[in-house]
């Protein structure tokens, strides 16, 4: 999707259309851009920005505060426009993914006939343009979708995949970013074509395993199968804090919410996790990991944030710019969980089945009502806190 944050705002208020808009956080403080309007970035400014930044170089942005309720809506009319055509769809992300068409050809057409059918359908049912990539492979299908944004449609034959590539940055390459650029650079290596004339083993022997890699994308050899049911490994949260924090009771009340919200995130993609992991980022940007397996899986808020707060208690007091939590080693809640015969109080026993009962019910109640309609009693009155692009 071309801007698909900016780009949803703009189809709900026509009258931004045209204007240099963006999606993100606050200037004060530490926010930062999430999407940028094509207007927007004519001026410089583009995601990842700090928002500062970019109201420097556009005076005249207009900056919205994300509203991920839209986005994710709009995300899911636009994959079931994909399924209509086939059954392999790989999202990337809301606004992403990969399809397999092979085998469609008798009922849909060839590939160039389904993607400009796709195309037009999300404008005409989801009022948003996308840009379509087709080539034999991922990697390839992907360039090709970045090289005609705006509003894109761009086919690479295999005949023409030399011409396509050897001329382009190899920054293009997936995997192949600003530190390996250099490190390309420093050996004359500026394009993908000097890429793959180079000598294969001697790019896996400055690069290891990544070198045999790049060198494969650089003549556009990838196998990767599109995958329908890829597997989620982690689920977290972490915010950077608009002001350095050192108070040990504010930073356990951040915790506690980024437990909750990690929890219900959990729970809404029915899955649970053994692996909790706490990052710690100091006013230096020194950053520390900790983290702990349990015994069995969880995707409750009171499991979750008790081995937080305990990791956290290992970690050197400081000033810190930066917390977050990640739940991993993660499985579906359908798979069977072994009981503990000796303790009541675990998530096995009876005050865990109690609690999840307690849960459920919290749950529908956020899903009606909204994420804040029910809260814990620490967190009343704070708001929800905000990341840098404002989320």
């Amino acid at each position: 999707m071309d801007a698909f944050y900016a780009s949803v705002e703009i189809r709900d208020t026509p009258a931004l259309a045209g204007r240099p808009v963006c999606v993100g956080g606050p200037s004060a403080g530490r926010g930062v851009i999430s999407a940028a309007s094509y207007e927007a970035r004519k001026y410089g400014v583009h995601s990842a920005m700090p928002t500062a930044q970019a109201a420097r170089l556009c005076p005249e942005l207009v900056l919205l505060p994300p509203d991920f309720k839209r986005y994710t809506q709009a995300s899911r009319e636009i994959m079931e426009i994909f399924k209509r055509y086939t059954p392999l769809v790989e999202p990337l992300s809301l606004d992403e993914a990969f399809l397999d068409v092979a085998g469609c050809e008798r009922l849909h057409g060839d590939a160039e006939v389904i993607g400009r059918e796709i195309k037009a359908a999300i404008l005409k049912e989801v009022g948003l343009v996308a840009s379509v990539g087709i080539a034999p492979s991922k990697f390839l299908a992907k360039l090709a979708s970045d090289l005609d944004k705006p509003d894109g449609f761009r086919v690479i034959e295999p005949e023409e995949v030399r011409d396509v590539l050897d001329p382009l940055p190899v920054s293009k390459i997936f995997g192949v970013g600003e530190r390996t650029a250099k490190r390309l650079e420093a050996m004359g290596v500026r394009t993908i074509g000097e890429l793959a004339s180079r000598d294969r083993e001697a790019v896996l022997e400055r690069f290891g395993a990544s070198g045999a890699w790049i060198h494969d994308l650089a003549h556009g050899l990838d196998a990767r199968r599109v995958n329908p049911s890829r597997e989620e490994k982690s689920h977290g949260m972490e915010r950077t804090f608009a002001d350095d924090l050192s108070d040990p009771e504010e930073l356990r009340v951040f915790l506690l919410e980024f437990c909750e919200e990690v929890a219900f995130g959990l729970r809404e993609k029915g899955l649970r996790g053994k692996t909790v992991t706490l990052k710690a980022r100091y006013a230096d940007f020194k950053t520390v990991t900790r983290s702990q397996t349990l015994a069995s899986s969880t995707n409750l808020g009171p499991r979750i944030y008790s081995v937080a707060r305990e990791l956290m208690s290992r970690v050197p007091e400081g000033s810190f710019r930066l917390i977050g939590v990640q739940v991993s080693n993660l499985e579906d809640v359908r798979e069977p969980v072994q009981a503990d015969l000796f303790s009541g109080l675990e998530e096995s026993g009876r005050g865990g089945r109690n609690h999840e009962a307690v849960t459920e019910g919290l749950d529908k109640l956020r899903r009606k009502y909204g994420r804040g309609a029910v809260t814990r009693g620490s967190l009343v009155g704070r708001g929800r806190s905000k990341g840098r692009d404002g989320s």
